[in-house]
This record gives C-alpha cells, sequence and structure tokens, in this order.
C-alpha cells in the first residue's frame, strides 16, 4: 500500500510535467461552474443583506463540505475496484489541487509579452491571474503585478494545497480548493458581494493563514540558498506584511519584494473601484521586467522545498 506521502510527491510531479492541460477536466472549473449558477439562483431569493449573508454561508457550506464529502466517496468507490484503482485516482486529484508550472507558464508568459515590447498583451495576461483592472498599467506595475501574483500563488496554488494534502489526503486538499474557488469568486469586499462573500472570505483567510506563513518562510530559506539576502526579506516581513486589508497575502508578497529589493503594493483598481495597498519594501525601487525571472527561482525553490519539508515530517509522523 503506497503512504500518501509518496503519493503526494507524485502528484507533485505530475505537476511540474504536465502543468493544466486544457484537454484535461479540472475539478476547479466544476466547482466555478457550480458557484455562477448558485449565486444567480440565490441572488433571485436574497434580496436583503441579512438574506445574502444565509445565502453566501448555505453557498460556502454546500459547496466546501460536498467537495469533502464527495471525493472522500468517490475513493471509496475506487477501492471497491482495488488498491491500484484507488491509489490512481487518489494521485490524479491531489495533482489537480496543484497549480507549480501552471503559476510559472502565465507568469512567464506575461514576461515574454513584456520582452516584446506588448505592453498590450503582457496586460491582457495578466487579468488572466490576477483581480485588479490591468487595462491602464504602466510596464513597472505589470511587472508589480506579476511578482505579487507569483508570491501569492505560491501559497495557493503550491504550498496550501501541499499542507492540507499532507493533512488529510485528497478530500481535504481538494476542500482548500473549493474555499479557494469561492474567495476568488465572491470574496470581494465590495457593493455587490460584501454580504453574500463574506463567510467565503473569511473562511479562506482562516485557511490560508499557516501557508501563507510557511510561503513566506520557505521563500526566504529558497533565497537563502540561492545567494538572496534573506535578513532583509526576514526586516521586510516583519515591518510590512501586516500591513495590508488582507491578513495572509501581505507575508509571501514582503518576502518576495525582501529578497529581491523591490517595491510592491500600492494602488490598484478592482471593477472601476480604486484601492490603495500599502507599500511593502517602501525604500526599494520599483520591480523591472528581470525581476520576473528570479521570483520565477524562488518559487520553484520554494515548491520544491515545501515538498520536501511536508513529506518528511509526514514520514517521521508515520514512523511515530
Amino acid at each position: 500500500m503506497m503512504v500518501l506521502w509518496v503519493k503526494i510527491g507524485l502528484a507533485f510531479l505530475l505537476d511540474l510535467a504536465l502543468g493544466d492541460p486544457r484537454w484535461l477536466p479540472h475539478p476547479v472549473v466544476i466547482m466555478g461552474w457550480f458557484v455562477a449558477r448558485a449565486e444567480e439562483f440565490l441572488r433571485r431569493v436574497a434580496r436583503t443583506p441579512l438574506a445574502q449573508g444565509a445565502a453566501g454561508v448555505l453557498l460556502t457550506v454546500v459547496l466546501v463540505a460536498g467537495t469533502y464529502t464527495l471525493t472522500d466517496f468517490v475513493l471509496d468507490l475506487a477501492g471497491l475496484l482495488g488498491q491500484p484503482v484507488s491509489t490512481v485516482l487518489e494521485v490524479l486529484l491531489l495533482y489537480t489541487t496543484l497549480a507549480t508550472r501552471g503559476l510559472v507558464e502565465h507568469v512567464c508568459d506575461v514576461r515574454e509579452a513584456l520582452r516584446s515590447r506588448d505592453l498590450e498583451e503582457a496586460r491582457r495576461r495578466l487579468s488572466r491571474v490576477v483581480g485588479r483592472d490591468t487595462d491602464h498599467l504602466a510596464e513597472a506595475e505589470v511587472v508589480r503585478g506579476v511578482l505579487e501574483t507569483a508570491a501569492e500563488n505560491t501559497c495557493d496554488g503550491v504550498i496550501a494545497p501541499l499542507f492540507y494534502a499532507l493533512m488529510g489526503g485528497p478530500p481535504l486538499a481538494m476542500a482548500y480548493k473549493a474555499v479557494n474557488t469561492l474567495d476568488s469568486m465572491i470574496g470581494y469586499q465590495d457593493e455587490r458581494y460584501l454580504y453574500f462573500g463574506r463567510v467565503a472570505a473569511r473562511l479562506d483567510d482562516l485557511a490560508n493563514y499557516l501557508p501563507a506563513r510557511l510561503t513566506a518562510l520557505l521563500l526566504m530559506f529558497a533565497g537563502a540558498l540561492l545567494g538572496y539576502p534573506w535578513r532583509r526579506a526576514w526586516r521586510t516581513v516583519l515591518a510590512d506584511a501586516r500591513r495590508g486589508p488582507s491578513p495572509n497575502s501581505g507575508f509571501p508578497e514582503a518576502a518576495m519584494a525582501g529578497l529581491l529589493g523591490v517595491r510592491l503594493g500600492g494602488p490598484n483598481c478592482y471593477r472601476g473601484v480604486p484601492s490603495l495597498r500599502p507599500f511593502l519594501g517602501e525604500e526599494f525601487p520599483v520591480p523591472r521586467v528581470g525581476d520576473i525571472d528570479e521570483a520565477v527561482r524562488l518559487v520553484y525553490l520554494a515548491a520544491w522545498m515545501g515538498l520536501g519539508f511536508g513529506m518528511a515530517v509526514r514520514f517521521l509522523v508515520g514512523r511515530l
């Protein structure tokens, strides 16, 4: 019987090899379809702020609990067909929760457009991976967006899924992806989602609390191995990580800012609404296109270190 940490390792290698091919049905796409349809239905009956809040709670509970339960049920059914079938399905499900290669590919797509001096295309490609408006961003702001999403999604797409997979296998990792999907779709703090998405946003904050801090540490460990000034990154995290509206995203972003010696944060615009985010590493210069290559190196090494550390802990726990 293959132990969990080996399955996670195989899933990680699959992610690096295949990424997120369009021909492969992805559970997150199904979750997104469900959230969109459920929101459309619930908004027809939830008119008041109280009703919208209750509808948001219902949607969150149904999707997260349903994802966990359905994953567990499907794995039980697969187990009836034999251990090899169950093991293959576990590895495939774990693989779908990881996004190391997909993240790097999106980052590099923006980088290539910037290198080609096609700012309009770089803005368009950035819009695929960030929630902010990108139509009028200057080059330095596009680079900033790339670095911030690289740092934040190292948590959301790599370290957090690994963390929950190691804690509870595919069901818990899939439940985390459900939380993450809800937050990305309805977890905004604007007028439309102030009540409807409040619980989803708070649950995402809770789910990412430990992974975000682990991601910052792993980025700094990776930076230390690659010769980056990790002490400067540590100081930046201590000074700036808690200044933003999110209790989590500031940690990996501040670590990235300190390692690269660039200023992140600042003014963003979401659906036409301006939002001023505190600077991370305010004393540093604005980022340049070349900084994207450095970020990719840090993301890859932090991902490998997160996998290795998690597997080692799971192995040692299993030996007790």
